[in-house]
């Protein structure tokens, strides 16, 4: 995955950029997780990709549901387990979620929010391919991204924690709608609704994408493992 986030933006780093997210930024945040919870069932298996220190994962876990992270950066997963200490149901490991340790539908849900799509920087299709295969059949694999709406609250999110030397200073000659680049080399670019079928069209799922809070273009796969090409749309 991305070595930015593995070798500058992790731990306490990262933390500290929800900390500083403003109010327009953490409605968005919430009105993510508020939208996986209403997808998700109590008795589950929730597996969520790119988890950080476990910010979301602290919202999904309960006495019913088996909840898992997975992060590339040491830091981050055991930041996540010293504040993930007092959830049983919650493990948090350090894996690739291109190249996951799990066994073939071994999860009811596969989760990938706040734009992990594009901020992990790997094969996308291979991120997806590796979500359906972990997840049992007609189970869900979820994904978001930004909507093109709050562009101008995500670009000043970006912008303080530049200000607050978490990110590197912003390109502003090569920074445009959709796209944020920092001289330090980070880059951050989002993954519309088109790109969205194209990536999955391949894959043995029904798809159906929908904007959230106008704020989050949503993902959602119904994995089919009897189907071998192609997918429906909604």
């Amino acid at each position: 995955m991305n070595s930015y986030y593995g070798e500058k933006l992790h731990g306490h780093r990262l933390k500290r950029c929800y900390e500083l997210a403003p109010p327009r930024v953490q409605q968005y945040l919430d009105a993510e997780i508020q939208y996986i919870l209403k997808k998700i069932s109590p008795d589950c298996r929730v597996l969520e990709l790119g988890c950080g220190y476990g910010r979301v994962l602290q919202r999904l876990t309960n006495k019913r549901r088996m909840v898992f992270g997975i992060d590339i950066a040491q830091t981050n997963v055991e930041l996540a387990k010293r504040l993930l200490q007092e959830y049983p149901y919650c493990h948090v490991l350090t894996m690739d979620a291109t190249f996951m340790g799990f066994k073939d539908s071994t999860f009811d849900y596969v989760i990938c929010v706040q734009n992990g799509i594009a901020a992990f920087n790997v094969d996308q299709k291979q991120l997806i391919g590796e979500s359906v295969r972990a997840t049992k059949d007609c189970g869900l694999v979820i994904f978001s991204s930004y909507s093109s709406k709050i562009w101008l609250e995500r670009l000043q999110w970006f912008r303080l924690q530049a200000e607050a030397g978490l990110l590197g200073e912003i390109d502003w000659r090569r920074t445009h709608p959709g796209i944020i680049v920092c001289k330090d080399g980070f880059r951050a670019t989002t993954v519309d609704p088109e790109m969205f079928h194209k990536l999955t069209v391949d894959f043995p799922v029904d798809v159906s994408i929908e904007e959230v809070d106008d704020s989050s273009v949503f993902c959602v796969l119904t994995v089919h493992k009897h189907i071998q090409t192609g997918n429906s749309r909604q």
